[in-house]
């Protein structure tokens, strides 16, 4: 079937909405998704500029995709036509990891959502006459996905369903970072670096657990004064502060219980290490820069701990209806970091997004 979708041709080129053919033929465990709209993340960013993963050129990309379910696969049986879907992250469903309830870090997880070819080999999409690859089993930077049946999260109708594509990767990370791995205490203290969609998603999270100071720290100010409004007692520009780590030691009396790195940008999880206290807890999320080895003995003297983390450890199936959940009862109100665009104004979206005009860019689907 032809549908439109945003391409990115070559790396570093801008992304041509066009039309594209896509193989609409399902397996039995698949459905096909019209998409109404889909979040833009960091990774389709990076992808689309640096090259950044596996898969070839040209590419469609979108891994935070929302719709609705038009047709199902003869083995599915939990959807229906007409249902409202967000699309999460690729798992096989059969490595150890993903059999032991652990699917943010299947086995062939870089295979899956990196590597540009479907789950059952191929290419799913042509562009006059030649393939073109696709991301995270989903590609929802276009009208039409198809995905697998254990990638779909069934959500409810009685929220916009364009508002819910990004809790398919950048809001369930950040908020499974906190929920799911720090599970912090009430009263307790938090740094969060970074305040994009996922550090916004942390302090969301810390509020809604009762985190007493939470403190952001970015270099955009209009994203710091919107960490501040989401949550954030305190707010540090680190553009403007030669040292950080020593600035919230001094805040918080020997530094925070916790701390969330959410930005792949160099020096900030050893900034983070530095900001916590005797026991304090780092999380570094996915991407982020590697911590420097010389950094071990900051780390175990004052026994502090370090986890690495893949989708905030989230099983999205359970966690995205709770996101929901929290949303309509006013404690997780990611509708205040998002701004619509066209599809065919996704070049601009991603500027945006880079330039920090923009937390969360939503595109509509034609």
């Amino acid at each position: 079937m032809q549908i439109t979708a945003a391409v990115a041709p070559a790396k570093g080129e801008p992304l041509v909405v066009e039309p594209v053919e896509l193989d609409d033929t399902l397996h039995g465990d698949q459905l096909l998704v019209k998409i109404v709209a889909v979040g833009v993340c960091g990774a389709d960013i990076m992808r689309a500029k640096t090259g950044m993963g596996r898969s070839e050129f040209p590419i469609v990309l979108g891994h935070e995709g929302a719709g609705i379910v038009e047709q199902v696969g003869e083995d599915v049986r939990e959807f229906q036509v007409g249902d409202h879907v967000a699309i999460s992250y690729a798992s096989c469903g059969h490595c150890r990891q993903c059999l032991a309830g652990r699917p943010y870090a299947c086995e062939r997880s870089d295979e899956l959502n990196f590597g540009g070819v479907d789950y059952y080999g191929g290419s799913r999409f042509t562009l006059n006459g030649q393939p073109v690859t696709s991301f995270f089993q989903q590609s929802s930077f276009g009208t039409y996905a198809k995905v697998q049946e254990r990638n779909a999260v069934k959500v409810t109708k009685d929220v916009d369903v364009s508002l819910l594509g990004p809790l398919g990767c950048g809001l369930q990370t950040g908020a499974g970072t906190v929920m799911h791995i720090l599970k912090p205490e009430v009263g307790s203290s938090m740094a969060v670096f970074g305040t994009g969609t996922v550090g916004d998603a942390a302090i969301m999270a810390a509020k809604a657990m009762h985190v007493a100071k939470i403190i952001a720290v970015d270099i955009f100010d209009t994203r710091l004064a919107e960490a501040k409004a989401l949550g954030a007692t305190d707010i540090i520009n680190s553009k403007a502060v030669d040292d950080v780590p020593a600035m919230i030691q001094e805040m918080t009396d020997g530094g925070v219980d916790y701390a969330v790195v959410s930005a792949p940008a160099n020096g900030l999880p050893e900034q983070a290490i530095r900001s916590t206290g005797i026991l304090g807890h780092t999380a570094i999320i996915g991407g982020a820069a590697h911590a420097d080895l010389s950094m071990m003995n900051d780390i175990l003297v004052p026994a502090r701990q370090v986890t690495g983390v893949l989708q905030g450890f989230s099983l999205p199936k359970l966690f995205i209806p709770q996101l929901i959940q929290l949303y309509q009862q006013g404690d997780f109100p990611f509708d205040k970091l998002v701004k619509f665009y066209d599809l065919k104004d996704v070049n601009q979206a991603f500027e945006d997004s880079l330039n920090g005009t923009t937390v969360k860019a939503i595109l509509r689907m034609p």
